[in-house]
């Protein structure tokens, strides 16, 4: 469970039930894809956001239940409509991925931390929420739980990133943290790893951790392949804020990925945590 790009989200993993590997990926598909088109090569803006109005008008095809257009996107498309009219699923939180890649797209600093929160509200949790329709686990508890897991998701992805997301050039750190910690955007420029940039991180890699074990609980209530699945997924996070960590938060020159022993570990973390109440920032099996 790389946290990197939609490696954030289980895709057709083999913990999942066999009949629900497909509309996984249909909808990992889709979000891969959108996120390409605002995010990867050297395109205009203008081409960009006329690659998304494609898929916009793909999911408003789906929504009125019309076959896709022809073209390069027709099969994935297609993919999607039959997952969705298979599995009910609803079709908002694929529109709210197109306004957050989108968004990408035109803006590249962040105020504060509501503001990046509702980035990760339409970037990160339209898929968590998906998957709990895919699990028929759509009570309000549950769908909370999975918007902290996946928004610290994101947010780790951030953290792990500053480097990669400064050359595109763009900064996920809110600009009142910055500013409260004495923290420039010259010395992300210079890749500067002194106090300041370290406790900066060190407050942003707690916030991540316990959203993350806030959402955790969800878990344990998840039955079977699905609840194992997401307890990788929780470890695999929080085992890469452990790797920023170890690293002096020094992200510019060691980005934290996740290898065979940490895997291992990671297993054996998810094997010994024990269920704890919604709110909780203490999961067991973090040694």
């Amino acid at each position: 469970m790389p946290v990197d790009h939609y490696e954030n989200f289980p895709v057709a993993s083999l913990l999942l039930p066999a009949r629900l590997r497909e509309p996984v990926e249909a909808i990992y598909a889709f979000a891969r894809g959108a996120d390409d088109v605002a995010d990867e090569g050297d395109a205009t803006t203008e081409i960009r956001l006329a690659g998304l109005q494609a898929f916009r008008d793909g999911l408003d095809r789906i929504a009125r239940q019309e076959p896709p257009a022809a073209g390069a996107l027709a099969p994935m498309f297609a993919r999607l409509g039959k997952a969705v009219a298979d599995h009910r699923l609803p079709l908002l939180p694929l529109y709210d991925l197109l306004d957050a890649f989108g968004q990408d797209v035109v803006k590249i600093r962040y105020t504060d931390f509501a503001e990046l929160l509702d980035y990760c509200r339409r970037s990160a949790n339209p898929v968590g929420r998906l998957l709990l329709h895919l699990y028929e686990a759509t009570d309000e508890v549950s769908l909370r739980d999975s918007d902290r897991i996946c928004s610290a998701l994101q947010l780790i992805n951030f953290w792990q990133d500053v480097a990669i997301d400064w050359r595109k050039p763009r900064i996920y750190l809110p600009a009142d943290d910055m500013a409260r910690f004495g923290v420039t955007e010259a010395d992300i420029a210079a890749a500067r790893c002194d106090e300041r940039w370290r406790a900066l991180l060190a407050f942003q890699v707690g916030r991540a951790r316990e959203m993350m074990l806030q959402g955790a609980p969800l878990a344990h209530r998840l039955p079977g392949r699905i609840g194992w699945e997401l307890r990788l997924i929780v470890q695999g996070g929080l085992r890469i804020l452990e790797g920023i960590e170890a690293a002096g938060y020094d992200v510019f020159r060691r980005r934290p990925e996740l290898g065979r022993a940490d895997w291992l570990r990671i297993g054996w973390r998810a094997l010994l945590s024990r269920p704890r109440s919604s709110g909780s920032t203490h999961v067991q099996g973090q040694g």
